[in-house]
């Protein structure tokens, strides 16, 4: 079980950076484009669709880190800053949706002898694109007190 502050010691964990706004723009690009590739391989190619949707929501995500200058490169822990410090912007679901995608993409990409059932792909890729807006909400409505308020947070860890 990955913990912030297990997240906050590790080198390449949470730690803080300077906000960056082109970067945010660009992670936004990149997952936008994810969800295009989501799009054309969902008929031909499921583990490829589930990947490219799980990082569609992860890199909308990484976005806000980005803008908010936070940097995490392991993927379990950028999931739980999600859940502990984002939860004023992402519901349950939202959070609970996006682990389902990493999970998914994990089984696809590691467990070639694992089945991925059809409704659970299904359900993270009907999700993919309300994640997707959902951040650019998020996105835009960052300002210097929020941004102040969650690196406070970590700070706490």
């Amino acid at each position: 079980m990955t913990s912030m502050k297990w997240c906050c010691k590790q080198k390449d964990g949470i730690r803080l950076i300077e906000p960056n706004d082109n970067l945010a723009s660009s992670y936004l690009k990149m997952a936008e484009d994810f969800l295009g590739t989501m799009n054309r391989e969902r008929r031909y190619n499921l583990r490829s669709a589930i990947s490219a949707c799980y990082y569609s929501m992860y890199y909308s995500l990484y976005a806000i880190l980005m803008r908010l200058g936070i940097k995490c490169e392991i993927h379990s822990c950028t999931l739980e800053f999600m859940k502990k410090a984002l939860t004023d912007f992402y519901s349950r679901e939202y959070i609970k949706t996006i682990k389902k995608a990493f999970d998914l993409r994990e089984i696809a990409q590691y467990h070639v002898d694992k089945i991925i059932l059809r409704e659970d792909s299904d359900y993270v890729m009907g999700q993919a694109p309300l994640f997707f807006n959902r951040s650019k909400e998020i996105l835009a409505g960052i300002n210097e007190n929020i941004t102040k308020h969650i690196r406070e947070k970590i700070s706490g860890f």
